[in-house]
């Protein structure tokens, strides 16, 4: 059908249909988790008891402890949000120096090598935990019966979660700047070089910058990749667990609002974070 003509009263009446049922499919479990995190019940579900803040900023009387009063919530999201933070330096800065040796380098085995690569991304995440798991536990045991040394960051706990994010992580960045560079016009560096520059010059003022979208894009994914990640967290944390685990641990005990006004406060900061970064590209675009 020529886009231009009018579409027939059915196919519009199913388009809208469509569009609408799949907002609706988007969007009410997400605004049911909004709505239910102010209602004034001792359970997160309908039906509604009337408004309150309690089950945010607690409330003594009632036996109430809300989100900014928990401190083993508030430890687990600061727990969740360091490692987010180790896994996004580290999966963005090994992700671009891969995307240059996949891009820029020529060497035997480089498509076996970019096929391994992708591994990790199709494994299952309890696969991967459990793997990772084993084989640090083994080489931990190796040292310490050899050598008589403890390596306590190859046992569960912190840098073992950092590890088994990033090994999956890191790809996802690789993909994502490796899109970009392989749109790179390599004349602008070959003028820059004719006009006497040298290679960090080079890679700082046209490479890097060309690639700034992507490395951005990069941190934001595995920002949050790294922050919802339950799977492979679940097999290789410490006595310090994330929020994935910490929520994981509650619904378990019995859920309460709470749990909805944590996931209100994570709903709000990632639509903060996402407006954010889109104001950047307006700006940078306009």
């Amino acid at each position: 059908m020529i886009p231009s003509l009018p579409r027939p009263l059915w196919l519009r009446t199913a388009t809208t249909l469509y569009l609408v049922a799949f907002l609706v499919f988007l969007f009410l479990p997400l605004a049911t988790v909004a709505v239910f995190a102010f209602n004034d019940a001792p359970y997160p579900a309908p039906p509604w008891h009337g408004f309150t803040l309690d089950w945010f900023l607690g409330n003594a009387s009632r036996d109430r402890t809300g989100l900014f009063g928990d401190d083993e919530l508030l430890a687990s999201i600061w727990t969740s949000f360091l490692v987010a933070c180790a896994v996004t330096a580290l999966s963005v800065g090994v992700g671009t120096a891969n995307a240059f040796l996949m891009e820029r380098a020529r060497f035997p085995g480089k498509g076996a090598l970019s096929a391994l690569m992708l591994v990790p991304l199709v494994l299952p995440g309890v696969i991967l935990g459990i793997s990772i798991l084993a084989f640090a536990s083994r080489i931990a045991e190796f040292v310490n019966d050899l050598f008589g040394l403890e390596l306590e960051f190859l046992r569960p706990g912190l840098p073992l979660v950092v590890l088994g994010q990033f090994s999956y992580i890191a790809a996802i960045a690789t993909l994502t700047i490796s899109a970009r560079l392989k749109r790179f016009d390599p004349t602008l560096e070959e003028a820059a070089y004719n006009l006497g520059a040298s290679r960090g010059a080079v890679l700082r003022t046209i490479t890097l910058p060309y690639l700034r979208p992507a490395m951005i894009g990069s941190a934001a994914i595995a920002f949050l990749m790294s922050f919802e990640n339950f799977n492979t967290t679940l097999m290789l944390v410490g006595a310090d667990p994330p929020l994935t685990i910490m929520m994981y641990g509650r619904m378990r005990e019995g859920a309460t609002p709470v749990l909805n006004a944590v996931s209100l406060f994570l709903m709000v900061a990632s639509a903060l974070l996402a407006l954010t970064l889109m104001r950047k590209d307006g700006r940078r675009a306009a």
